[in-house]
């Protein structure tokens, strides 16, 4: 997989339609969570194009939620971005508001960690050192059992990602805590250098 857009060109169109710190933070932590898995399961040379469509997957959420991923696919298309990668961005709304089933391994991953990087993230911020580089999977589980945590981050849409790769709940959760640690301090400095 190829991309059309680069790096600089996706940020560009990410913060042409987002301004919220709160998303911002949201889209460069999933694209780092995809760039950690596509170098984790083998995808080598697919890295940039993970960490792309993570970067982009909610791209069109902060000015239109009730749209979500259908205005996507025609924001994208404005941008000239390719079809194979609009479809991969707009699959994690499966079953949610749109039809497009992950298929890709990518994809897949996408779908489950999207919401879990919510819960994850949100679950950081209640620890003292508002961080994910020292929690561990036990603590993340007491948040993921309370619903009242995070109520907003789908518990069943983490379930059907875990199953769709299938995962058991604690592989999902121990990964992408690792995924998270691996690009924390990037995503703060990345988010501080935005804010200037």
């Amino acid at each position: 997989m190829q991309s059309n857009i680069t790096r600089q060109k996706a940020l560009e169109l990410l913060q042409k339609y987002n301004q919220e710190s709160f998303h911002l933070l949201h889209a460069l932590t999933v694209e780092g969570v995809m760039k950690w898995y596509a170098n984790e399961l083998g995808f080598h040379d697919e890295i940039e194009y993970w960490g792309i469509v993570g970067l982009l997957h909610d791209i069109d959420f902060e000015l239109y939620p009730r749209e979500h991923c259908k205005k996507a696919a025609e924001l994208l298309r404005e941008a000239s971005v390719d079809e194979a990668m609009i479809s991969s961005i707009c699959s994690h709304g499966y079953g949610i508001c749109v039809d497009i089933e992950p298929k890709h391994q990518m994809e897949k991953i996408l779908f489950a960690t999207d919401e879990l990087t919510g819960l994850i993230g949100a679950a950081a911020r209640m620890r003292p050192s508002k961080s994910v580089l020292d929690m561990e999977v036990s603590s993340l589980k007491k948040k993921y059992k309370d619903k009242k945590f995070a109520a907003g981050c789908s518990r069943e849409v983490i379930n059907k990602g875990a199953a769709m790769l299938s995962w058991e709940l604690n592989t999902l959760f121990e990964k992408t805590i690792l995924a998270m640690r691996s690009c924390e301090s990037a995503v703060e400095q990345e988010i501080k250098e935005m804010s200037k």
